[in-house]
């Protein structure tokens, strides 16, 4: 994949590339040549955290509500959302089109919580939970 075709973000330093970022909670990387957004998001997951994302997502010329997407929460120790923040996220901040596929990967069951209210409160939307990046990655492929 050639560098122009990827645009990354973190936190407020959007662009850079992650191996060159400080240690942000999140990263995120769009990739125009598959049409897809992975994000990965660290050790403490917050609203604030995931408002961001969205909110630097949806300014980068790059992104398009139609591209899948895979979520990576291998890192989570400490998710900090309440209902109705699982509620706010879904309903107004989730910048993907309900077509867009959307892929989870959890390991643990505060992880897979987290996972499963964005299916539940999202119904229309094509989301899946898988156990590694690997399996999501074929899943958005197929």
């Amino acid at each position: 994949m050639s560098p122009k075709n990827v645009v990354t973000g973190s936190g407020a330093l959007a662009g850079l590339r992650p191996e060159r970022q400080p240690s942000l909670s999140t990263e995120f990387v769009v990739d125009t040549q598959h049409k897809r957004v992975s994000v990965r998001f660290g050790k403490k997951l917050t609203f604030k955290d995931i408002e961001r994302y969205s909110k630097l997502l949806q300014l980068n010329p790059s992104f398009q509500p139609t591209y899948a997407e895979i979520v990576d929460l291998t890192d989570v120790e400490e998710l900090e959302l309440e209902a109705e923040e699982f509620l706010k996220l879904a309903d107004k901040v989730d910048p993907f089109s309900p077509e867009a596929k959307r892929a989870f990967v959890a390991r643990t069951s505060v992880q897979n919580h987290a996972a499963r209210m964005h299916k539940v409160l999202r119904t229309q939307r094509n989301i899946e939970i898988f156990r590694s990046v690997q399996d999501a990655e074929r899943w958005i492929a197929t």
